[in-house]
């Protein structure tokens, strides 16, 4: 089991340059998980005691990846759950703009009371599918929400080309998958990058983890 001062070493030994907000609020979001967790199963009660590991740290993976984001970079969390990785992100982005979608009406209200507590201005929530969501991104991130194929096309059609670079990496879905993609991958008909989570962090949850980057093509 992570006590609270581990939490936080945990993010900060990955993620040296974080700021006292920053830490704070990755601080706190054991106990608003274990809150809610109490009253409604937003996550396996057999994981709360490894929230940072498994949820957290994983979420962040995708701000490993991507690097530093131009501010007002607009993120759409595609079937975010409990809030990941979208919460995680939007705290480690507080200048870009996070959009964080579910069909499950009782954990967007999670979510929603998740990012009012830490005061997260930069994020808004929706309750519905991704048809419903008529509003086009820089990125779509995503967590295993659906076989690779559909997320793919469903993660299209909220794209927009940026009109100039937002990071390191061109518009696109970055999605975090278990090592399970020999038949995803087949017959995407796009171009695709797949990176070992492990390359960003050693700790052995990661070993079989990996980070999808499938960038907008016109």
């Amino acid at each position: 089991m992570e006590t609270h001062n581990e939490n936080v070493e945990i993010i900060l030994r990955h993620f040296p340059g974080l700021t006292p907000w920053q830490l704070e609020a990755y601080g706190r979001l054991q106990e608003l998980y274990s809150d809610w967790n109490a009253k409604i199963n937003v996550i396996s009660r057999a994981d709360m005691g490894n929230l940072y590991t498994r949820h957290v740290l994983h979420s962040l993976a995708i701000a490993a990846f991507l690097g530093p984001l131009e501010p007002g970079t607009e993120i759409l969390d595609l079937g975010t759950g409990g809030g990941f990785p979208g919460i995680p992100l939007a705290i480690f982005y507080p200048r870009c703009r996070f959009h964080l979608v579910d069909r499950i009406g009782k954990k967007i209200r999670v979510v929603a009371d998740i990012a009012q507590n830490l005061g997260l201005a930069n994020v808004t929530t929706q309750h519905g599918d991704d048809g419903e969501c008529r509003r086009r991104f820089d990125y779509v991130v995503s967590r295993a929400v659906m076989s690779l194929p559909d997320l793919v096309r469903v993660s299209m059609r909220h794209l927009a080309p940026a009109p100039s670079p937002r990071g390191r990496h061109a518009p696109g879905l970055v999605c975090l998958k278990g090592n399970v993609l020999a038949g995803e991958a087949d017959g995407l008909g796009r171009p695709f990058a797949i990176t070992p989570v492990a390359d960003y962090f050693d700790e052995p949850f990661f070993e079989t983890k990996e980070i999808v980057y499938v960038p907008l093509t016109s």
